[in-house]
């Protein structure tokens, strides 16, 4: 008893914390951005046209153009002085450091590993074609000459996608009327090691002209559209008869697809202007000028107003734009830099003829919201509710039995809700909404191949455990083959349970940190903290009640989103689904052969949805082991089931708020936080739509699921661990021993998994959902094909099956680490790998005399009973 109060005391100090955490005060009220000064160029006058970027830690900006004063009397100066920043004070660090080779203007620049790329720009009487590296080596600012452009090129804008530097509009010359319809591509060498000689004998690749007018003084950047990485081009102007044409239109070049796409329009023209991708998806215009002056500058000379004082935000996935709040002031002809976690805007022009020195800086603010009372209480009271229920179930665990098994007495309905939380874990709480949101519903098709499997796991693989009575799913595998090969299995098992638990409350926290006031590591050690304290005290009974009653806080939070969501559309349902048609958001199939698209074909999706599931619940520790906790196998059929029809309306059910999100933000743009990532869309909507009360509801159900999943994880690893190594090796002496020792290793198993969730938490991940479906296929893949191979063939031994294992986990580490193939094949591909190496090495091999009857699907009738596998003492 003093041990259940020592638990119960520090369940109830942890919610304690929980509930007296705050969150940090919200920025300013201009919206997400905040604009400070970093200081001025060592120039009075400031330039426009620089070239601008980063190299080995220092900031570089180099050439441009100015009007010496008096302003309106004096002739445009041109100018090869390069300034380099490193201090973090505000004006401080800014000196020269060195010059260019010749004064150059209106070029254009991009960061890459090798220093700064300048690319043509132009002087008083010339448009170069010239290219460069600017490096940095702490003191001094050198210069590399690289292979000149396609053609003299000023005024165009580049931007750059991992090692590929994109280089669009520009004119070839000193009028208007020269304007390009230009895409030139640079690739640069993937190691970072490589040779000047190598540098400089890059070429330039000249693409399919772009689709939309010729412009100069475009705006370019790169940023993923939900699917894939994207370049575009915005604004510019360009000679139109005797006038000029302000461009407001907008185009999306997908890398991956090659195909443009025009894009809704800006608001007004930015030409001139300065873009920059911010976080996953938005596109933050910095600046630019509209038009509207550009024939009066000189009429009104310095009374001109300048460009319009408002920074503008596109979103990629909803096609909208917002305003970002004002600006103090507009920069044009100059470039976006990121240097050390800000957005540079670098000297520039403020009106006709007038440049400023003046370095801004623009730093994303993270938008914040208490979490009130109220939620608070929701939060802790479901929380002390999960812990409580650990406590009371503790007082029934006497032996392994009842703390692995439940002692066969768990209701067909509670296991199945069991099964059914398990495999729906916080990942696809949060990550499938996201999935839907940024892209559609293809992968809701996995999620159909759920019942489909459900024949195989009710009529092929429930008959073998119930039959040979298994604790452990991996006494199968003894039986069929040897010990080597459950030992083999069971250690796969549990390394991929250790890695799940890891990613999903690593992923989790990551979702959480928008909703809650937690940060990912509170997030991760709460979550690991409480797993452990109800999954080591109450066993599989206490996982298997807490799942059914997540269950519910799961499915309830899910629908109250959904209708909260519905309702904040414009024009309700028949606005909901014109606007989700329009985006192509209910689309199902992709009818194409690409296994590393990302936007996945049909044939990828049902071959891995199947491959996945088969692994699941055939083969998976944390599913089988809940065939065992009901009273037959009748009883553990109906759970099987009970699992596989929940799964129909939870998919249409999550994969319905990722889209409702999608239109939800698409009507209301500016309730987007550029900081979120695209998981963490569903927590945002939590954190900042939903009423009191019902946001602490649908945190819980998000804590819910990644409990659920990291509990089970413990309970089924350390049942693997007891069953299948301890036991055969007769470690101790009596089942107080081994129920001691499961308790100890669940414990430990809950430090391993939190220990690396800490580890793994990056904000730089774009799928949660994808990620996990690659953990999952690296690991399950070979238990699947263990158990196919065994029980769809008689002549497997067991050398085959330990060289078919082997091999496959081999290469499902070069699938990943070497291949851009789909994660979802990973599991198929390490099945099919698993079996075809394992049977032909069998036919190689002398076979057995192990008698197999009753263990392959060919004698699946036979009614003689099986003893258990030789897992006790």
């Amino acid at each position: 008893m003093n041990q259940h109060k020592f638990f119960v005391s520090l369940g109830i100090s942890v919610v304690c914390f929980l509930a007296c955490q705050e969150l940090p005060l919200a920025g300013q009220e201009n919206g997400f951005y905040k604009w400070d000064s970093l200081g001025k160029v060592p120039d009075d006058l400031g330039f426009a046209g620089p070239f601008a970027g980063v190299h080995e830690g220092g900031l570089i900006v180099a050439g441009g153009a100015n009007f010496p004063k008096p302003t309106w009397e004096s002739e445009k100066a041109w100018h090869d002085k390069i300034f380099v920043y490193q201090g973090e004070g505000k004006g401080e660090g800014w000196r020269q450091a060195g010059t260019l080779d010749q004064p150059t203007g209106y070029g254009a620049s991009v960061t890459t590993p090798f220093g700064v790329l300048c690319m043509g720009g132009q002087d008083a009487d010339t448009v170069f074609s010239t290219v460069m590296l600017l490096r940095f080596d702490g003191n001094e600012v050198s210069s590399v000459p690289l292979a000149n452009l396609p053609k003299p090129c000023a005024n165009g804008y580049a931007t750059i996608v991992q090692n590929q530097v994109f280089l669009v509009g520009g004119q070839s010359n000193l009028k208007l009327d020269s304007t390009m319809k230009n895409v030139w591509r640079l690739d640069l060498p993937a190691s970072k090691d490589a040779s000047d000689n190598e540098l400089k004998g890059l070429k330039w690749k000249v693409l399919d002209p772009f689709p939309g007018p010729s412009r100069a003084f475009n705006i370019t950047v790169a940023q993923h559209n939900g699917f894939h990485d994207c370049i575009y081009v915005l604004s510019g102007r360009r000679q139109k008869g005797e006038g000029v044409d302000f461009l407001k239109d907008v185009w999306a070049l997908d890398l991956k697809e090659n195909t443009w796409q025009q894009k809704k329009g800006l608001p007004r023209c930015v030409m001139a202007g300065t873009g920059v991708a911010v976080g996953q998806s938005h596109i933050l215009i910095a600046g630019g000028a509209d038009g509207r002056n550009y024939f009066r500058s000189n009429e009104l000379k310095d009374k001109h107003p300048g460009f319009p004082k408002e920074a503008l935000q596109y979103h990629t996935i909803t096609d909208t734009w917002t305003s970002a709040g004002a600006i103090p002031a507009n920069h044009v002809t100059t470039v976006a830099v990121k240097f050390k976690d800000r957005i540079i805007i670098p000297t520039g022009e403020v009106r006709p003829r007038v440049r400023s020195p003046i370095v801004w800086a623009i730093e994303l603010q993270k938008k914040t919201k208490g979490f009130g009372l109220v939620n608070y209480l929701v939060l802790v009271v479901y929380l002390a509710g999960i812990v409580g229920v650990g406590v009371w179930f503790a007082r029934r665990n006497r032996d392994t039995e009842q703390f692995f098994r439940g002692g066969k007495s768990i209701p067909w309905w509670a296991a199945g809700c069991s099964i059914f939380a398990t495999m729906l874990s916080s990942l696809t709480y949060t990550g499938v909404p996201a999935k839907s949101y940024a892209q559609d519903w293809v992968y809701a098709v996995g999620n159909f191949m759920i019942p489909v499997v459900a024949f195989v796991a009710v009529f092929i693989a429930l008959p073998f455990f119930r039959r040979i009575d298994a604790t452990s799913a991996y006494e199968y595998l003894e039986k069929r083959f040897n010990r080597a090969v459950r030992w083999l299995g069971s250690a796969s098992f549990s390394f991929f349970h250790v890695f799940r638990m890891a990613v999903v409350m690593s992923l989790t926290a990551m979702a959480l940190a928008v909703a809650t006031p937690l940060t990912p590591t509170q997030s991760v050690l709460l979550m690991g903290l409480l797993s452990i304290l109800y999954c080591t005290l109450g066993g599989i009974e206490a996982v298997i009640w807490t799942d059914t009653i997540q269950t519910f806080v799961l499915m309830g939070g899910a629908l109250v989103a959904i209708y909260l969501l519905l309702g904040g559309i414009d024009s309700g349902w028949d606005g909901f689904l014109a606007s989700a048609s329009e985006g192509e958001k209910f689309n199902l199939a992709n009818f194409h052969v690409d296994p590393t698209d990302s936007s996945i074909a049909l044939w990828v999706i049902v071959i891995g949805g199947i491959g996945q599931n088969i692994s699941s619940y055939t083969s998976d520790q944390a599913v089988v082991q809940r065939y065992m906790t009901t009273p037959d196998a009748r009883m553990a059929a109906r759970s099987i089931w009970t699992n596989a029809i929940l799964t129909i309306p939870a998919t249409l059910i999550f994969f319905g708020i990722g889209t409702a999100l999608y239109v939800f933000y698409q009507n209301h743009p500016e309730r987007l936080d550029p900081s979120a990532t695209t998981d963490q869309v569903f927590p945002t909507f939590i954190a900042y739509e939903m009423p009191v009360g019902l946001a602490g509801l649908l945190v819980a159900g998000i804590f819910a699921a990644a409990q659920s999943t990291v509990s089970t994880s413990m309970n089924s690893t350390a049942t693997a661990i007891v069953t299948d190594f301890l036991q055969p090796l007769n470690t101790f002496k009596s089942d107080q021993h081994y129920l001691l020792a499961a308790r100890v290793i669940t414990v430990l198993l809950g430090i391993a998994g939190t220990g690396f969730a800490l580890l793994f938490v990056s904000p730089d991940i774009r799928s949660l959902f994808d990620e996990f479906i690659k953990v999952i296929g690296l690991f399950m893949g070979v238990l699947g094909g263990l158990f196919v191979l065994g029980v769809m063939t008689r002549r497997a031994n067991g050398i085959g099956a330990l060289v078919g294992g082997v091999t496959g986990a081999l290469a499902m580490f070069c699938l990943w680490k070497y291949t851009s193939i789909n994660g979802y094949l990973y599991t198929i591909s390490g099945i099919a790998i698993c079996f075809v190496v394992g049977y032909l090495v069998s036919l190689l091999v002398p076979t057995s005399d192990k008698d197999i009857q009753g263990l392959t699907i060919y004698d699946l009738g036979h009614e003689v009973p099986l003893q258990k596998a030789a897992s006790k003492p």
